[in-house]
């Protein structure tokens, strides 16, 4: 690939998306490899995602005006499409992804780190959806998941005003968990990913199914999608193990993901 790279560290997986040129600005080719890059990786053999930008100044700068500005209406819309499907593939995909915002994440950066399942970043970070001062609106998802994240009233500002934020603001409004010196960023998303890959994987798994199954449902019918799922963690040897672990008090445990 020439936009993604992928590396594996035991259970961990990291994608750094590698374009540091145009700041990690996102193309229809740079969509296409990470659409392939999640499409190859062994979610049996991996339990946790990393994904961060190349070099120290970008996470993602946004979708590459250079493209976007030679669109019609109709390429616009599929143009939205294929982002969408990329995005909705991690927001999605079986095991939890960590966004490692280092740098720069506008327009297409900030919706990407959005459709993530924890969002952590540097103290030289910068937030924003700048579409409108550029005559178009959010394509990747910023209107649905910034309004989900953070409000309705706060994602409207933020979006109508293009206005960008410093990480201590992200992480004020609730976009970020948490901000870390640039130079630790890498470092704590590995430990995170690392010890939620030590948990039982098919219950991280059902975790993140009922969250975001029950996040679009009722109350009612959302306590039913995590009986259901919960019901399905037992008799699994991971139920089996883990339990008995603590029953016998042994620190040690041998989840297998079966």
């Amino acid at each position: 690939m020439n936009f993604i790279n992928y590396e594996q560290d035991g259970m961990v997986g990291i994608i750094t998306i590698n374009r540091p040129e145009a700041l990690n600005a996102l193309n229809s080719a740079v969509l296409d490899e990470l659409n392939g890059c999640l499409d190859g990786i062994d979610t049996n053999v991996v339990r946790a995602i990393v994904l961060t930008g190349a070099g120290n100044k970008s996470f993602v700068a946004g979708a590459d005006i250079g493209e976007m500005s030679k669109l019609s209406p109709a390429e616009g819309e599929a143009f939205g499409k294929k982002g969408n499907d990329v995005f909705r593939k991690i927001e999605t995909f079986p095991i939890p992804v960590i966004a490692a915002v280092n740098g720069f994440a506008l327009g297409g950066g900030c919706e990407i780190a959005m459709s993530c399942d924890i969002r952590i970043c540097s103290d030289n970070a910068m937030f924003g959806q700048p579409e409108v001062g550029l005559g178009i609106t959010p394509g990747f998802g910023g209107t649905q998941r910034l309004a989900r994240l953070v409000g309705a009233g706060m994602a409207k500002q933020l979006i109508y005003t293009a206005r960008n934020i410093k990480a201590d603001e992200a992480l004020r409004i609730g976009l970020v968990n948490a901000v870390y010196p640039q130079e630790e960023l890498l470092g704590v998303a590995k430990k995170m990913a690392g010890n939620i890959a030590q948990n039982a994987p098919i219950a991280v798994r059902a975790c993140k199914k009922a969250i975001n199954d029950g996040l679009d449902a009722k109350m009612d019918d959302a306590i039913v999608i995590e009986e259901k799922l919960f019901g399905s963690c037992f008799a699994t040897h991971d139920q089996v193990e883990g339990m008995s672990a603590f029953l016998e008090k042994r620190k040690e445990k041998n989840f297998t993901n079966s």
